[in-house]
C-alpha cells in the first residue's frame, strides 16, 4: 500500500514537471532556421478595429535578411509595436523561409558571414 502511494506521488510530480516544461517551450522557435535583419522604417502600418472599438496596429517590415552562411533572402514579418530602428534581429524561419518569431540581438552576436 505504501509503495503504491509513493509510486503515485512520483507519477504526479513527473506529470506536473512535464506540463510546466511543455508550457515554457516556444514551438515557434524550435528546430527553425535563422536569419539576421537590421530594422529600418516599417514598410506599412495596418490598422484593425476590434469589436470593442479599440484600434490595433500591426507594423509590417520587409527587406533583405541574411542567413547564418551570409546568403541574402527577402523576408516579410509583422510586429505589434514599432521596433527600434537600427537594431538587429535574429529571425526564426520555418522551412518556407517565413518568419515565425524574432529576438533582438547585439551586433557582436551576429555570425561573421553576415554583412549589413
Amino acid at each position: 500500500m505504501k509503495k503504491g502511494l509513493i509510486a503515485a506521488g512520483v507519477i504526479v510530480v513527473v506529470l506536473i514537471g512535464a506540463v510546466v516544461t511543455v508550457g515554457r517551450l516556444d514551438f515557434n522557435r524550435m528546430g527553425k532556421g535563422n536569419a539576421y535583419y537590421q530594422i529600418g522604417e516599417p514598410s506599412s502600418v495596418e490598422e484593425d478595429k476590434l469589436d470593442s472599438g479599440e484600434i490595433m496596429k500591426r507594423y509590417v517590415y520587409t527587406g533583405p535578411a541574411y542567413e547564418e552562411n551570409g546568403k541574402e533572402i527577402d523576408v516579410e514579418f509583422t510586429a505589434m509595436k514599432q521596433l527600434r530602428e537600427g537594431a538587429y534581429l535574429k529571425l526564426y524561419l520555418n522551412k518556407d523561409k517565413e518568419v515565425t518569431s524574432y529576438d533582438e540581438v547585439q551586433q557582436a552576436d551576429i555570425p561573421e558571414a553576415v554583412k549589413f
